[in-house]
């Protein structure tokens, strides 16, 4: 049961930091375009607009999505509590690569939403 507790834990490491980065680049996103901290991207750093869009949009989706899988990450765990390690090793193993192959998809809606907002030169698309 305590190698079920490690393993419950670390896999809900991902779903967390999600909920927390979401929230900080939304509610208190980076203040300039940098290179340390933020949603990192050569459309997001045109200018301090698309930053500014991007570090919002992209942390509402990171919070959502953290949300989300930390539900369905820690109901997953519970079918394999009395499963022997190597199955609960496998079965960790694989629900670390599905969240992180969700993290990595998770760029593309913002993205297009910058793409649908901005132009190539980072200036604001006026919708008519």
């Amino acid at each position: 049961m305590g190698f079920w507790c490690f393993l419950f834990c670390c896999d809900l490491l991902i779903p967390f930091l999600l909920i927390v980065f979401g929230r900080l680049l939304w509610k208190h996103p980076p203040a300039g375009v940098n290179m340390a901290y933020g949603y990192r991207t050569k459309r997001s750093m045109k200018n301090a607009d698309t930053w500014r869009f991007a570090q919002e949009y992209c942390g509402r989706l990171w919070w959502k999505i953290g949300w989300i899988m930390l539900g369905l990450s820690a109901l997953a765990h519970f079918p394999f509590c009395r499963a022997s390690q190597q199955t609960l090793g496998r079965f960790s193993s694989a629900l670390c690569f599905v969240q992180c192959i969700v993290l990595l998809v998770s760029g593309l809606p913002t993205e297009r939403a910058l793409e649908k907002n901005f132009n190539e030169r980072g200036e604001r698309i006026r919708n008519s």
